[in-house]
């Protein structure tokens, strides 16, 4: 067992785990963060992302106790109480989710695309940002769509010619 402190959505969280605890169950089964999901076990699908200290991480892939003196964003940490984040307003907007599953995967890690990329976020620079997240519903035209219109919304927009 180990000792953790973790700053979780802003919050300071302590607590102890059994060393093998991973972050995502440390985040679902301690904390009762239930928007970050489970959904393969071994790495494969995104639906785990968080951030880590700002940068969108697996939270499958690793251990509570190394995440322990960091800073956790989950989904549930994006919004500004009833204000969404504006990824998550642009998955509205656009349609960039059916059954939901991958959503809160798919928004993290577009955070940090956008956070990475800026104004230079391309249709290419998504597809292969999201190369680690899978969608089983919507062909991720959609997806692609949000994370373009939420990387515009902060750029001024370019016309262009005609």
């Amino acid at each position: 067992m180990s000792d953790v402190t973790i700053t979780v959505n802003g919050r300071e969280m302590r607590g102890t785990v059994e060393d093998r605890t991973l972050l995502v169950t440390y985040l679902r089964e301690n904390l009762g963060l239930t928007g970050t999901h489970v959904g393969c076990d071994t790495s494969q699908c995104g639906a785990c992302v968080v951030h880590l200290d700002g940068k969108a991480v697996k939270a499958c892939t690793m251990l509570a106790v190394q995440a322990s003196g960091s800073s956790v964003t989950t989904i549930e940490g994006l919004a500004d109480g009833p204000e969404l984040h504006p990824v998550q307003a642009a998955f509205r907007e656009h349609h960039g989710l059916q059954c939901g599953f991958c959503t809160p995967g798919m928004i993290m890690t577009a955070v940090d695309l956008i956070r990475q990329h800026g104004s230079a976020l391309d249709e290419k620079a998504v597809r292969d940002g999201l190369e680690g997240n899978i969608c089983r519903c919507t062909g991720y035209h959609n997806i692609v769509k949000a994370i373009l219109a939420a990387a515009g919304a902060s750029q001024p927009q370019q016309v262009a010619a005609e």
